[in-house]
């Protein structure tokens, strides 16, 4: 089992989307909260890596980390 990090983002329109950024191109856009681009996250993960390895393509390994910064700036 791979862990895929993904980054949820609130749109102007103030719904929220979500990506993978170990895998191009795999992308959500249009939930109400960000709960619902996560589970929306999980299906397209799985359908982007499904058709990655029906193509024969290798599968990318996560290698993407997070962490926060702590500023000064207010």
């Amino acid at each position: 089992m791979r862990r895929y990090l993904i980054l949820i983002e609130k749109a102007a329109d103030g719904t929220y989307g979500a990506y993978a950024p170990d895998l191009p191109g795999c992308a959500v856009c249009g939930y109400d909260t960000p709960e619902e681009a996560r589970e929306s996250m999980a299906v397209a993960i799985d359908m982007h890596i499904q058709g990655i390895v029906e193509d024969n393509e290798p599968v990318p390994e996560p290698s993407t980390e997070a962490d926060y910064v702590d500023t000064s700036a207010a």
